[in-house]
């Protein structure tokens, strides 16, 4: 496994680029520690892919360096940097059986057999294929195939990281979490480096201990699950992340107050020196339904099962707030913010709040 250095990497399709809109990554400067698991979140077109390849060595970069445990890798090919990659269709031989397409690598390399069969034995035993080991892999299920994929990764010793561009797309949601739970299975076992590219929070959150989330080409926000749900560091984290998203809604603030048409918000804190345009961010798990507080219209209500969702106008603005399953909507309905959810942005990015003194 390998610690993996992203300096300062920029890339274009165009062959001439002049201005930030021509590059489909702007400037990504990143480490992925040795043995680590994350997982790049974005949506389509925002770079994901694209910096997969570069670090797979299937795309060189326009600008910057690649480094691998401190060696320049940026212009080696994948197969010199010693990388695995399963994408978001299986790539296996339909005519090979499943143990021939795990040991293919391997014999490419000149492993001898007895190691072969040693490693491609251990390997069916991590992807739970010991029983097809014989057959084709024409007559396999989609997941089959996917694990046959990831398994070519897996049996090899010499992988510096084993990258995944989208592997679940086309397997049932049941298999998705099976799947999901077998690859952090073996990351905490064997301690590989994995870089996980989709546009699926769910995915992101569930298998990566860090999830790297990535908007027009950039890099917003690096971090646990727990803190890119708590602590939206930019109004793009606030909402694509949770369902339903962060609700975000334009204020003036003035030191531990902020104002949304007539009514005022008292703050955890007063804003550190903050300027532009400025947002209060607050999740709909903390948003409190009640008889108290400020008074909203009910618009709709889902029924989700383990909750209700509420939607309602605030001063104008569509808010979103979660009610338990066996929770009643009041006649008239009122909100109050719990002051541990709220964030505030200006320009869209976090600002930090002095919570020393009060109103």
């Amino acid at each position: 496994m390998a610690l993996i250095e992203v300096n300062h990497i920029r890339h274009s399709y165009l062959p001439n680029p002049a201005k930030d809109s021509d590059f489909a990554l702007k400037e990504v400067h990143h480490t992925f520690e040795d043995g680590g698991a994350y997982a790049l979140l974005g949506p389509s077109g925002c770079g994901k892919t694209t910096l997969l390849n570069i670090i797979s060595g299937l795309l060189y970069p326009s600008h910057g360096q690649l480094l691998f445990d401190g060696r320049d890798v940026t212009r080696l090919s994948t197969q010199e940097r010693n990388i695995a990659q399963v994408f978001q269709f299986p790539v296996i031989y339909d005519t090979m059986t499943v143990y021939d397409n795990l040991a293919f690598p391997l014999r490419n390399r000149s492993v001898p057999e007895a190691e072969v069969d040693r490693k491609v034995r251990e390997t069916l035993e991590m992807i739970d294929l010991t029983d097809w080991a014989n057959r084709k892999a024409r007559g396999l299920t989609a997941d089959q195939k996917q694990k046959i994929s990831l398994g070519r990764g897996l049996v090899r010793s010499d992988v510096n990281a084993i990258l995944f561009d989208e592997p679940l797309t086309v397997i049932d949601p049941h298999m998705k979490w099976v799947l999901r739970s077998q690859l952090k299975q073996l990351h905490r076992r064997f301690g590989y480096t994995m870089v996980y590219v989709t546009h699926d929070q769910t995915e992101a959150l569930t298998f990566a201990d860090n999830v790297v989330v990535m908007y027009d080409g950039e890099i917003v926000q690096i971090g646990t699950p727990a803190e890119l749900f708590e602590r939206p560091r930019h109004t793009f984290v606030g909402y694509f992340i949770g369902s339903p998203g962060m609700n975000f809604m334009p204020v003036s603030v003035d030191g531990h107050t902020a104002r949304l048409g007539e009514q005022a918000i008292e703050l955890p804190g007063a804003p550190k020196e903050a300027t532009g345009a400025m947002e209060l961010g607050i999740r709909p798990e903390y948003v409190r339904l009640g008889r108290d507080g400020m008074a909203v219209s009910v618009s709709k209500v889902e029924d989700v099962g383990r909750h209700k969702v509420v939607h309602a106008t605030l001063e104008g603005r569509d808010i979103a707030a979660i009610l338990g399953e066996d929770d009643e909507v009041p006649a008239e309905p009122r909100i109050r913010f719990d002051p541990a959810g709220i964030n505030i942005y200006a320009d869209s990015w976090r600002v930090d709040l002095d919570r020393s003194g009060g109103a």
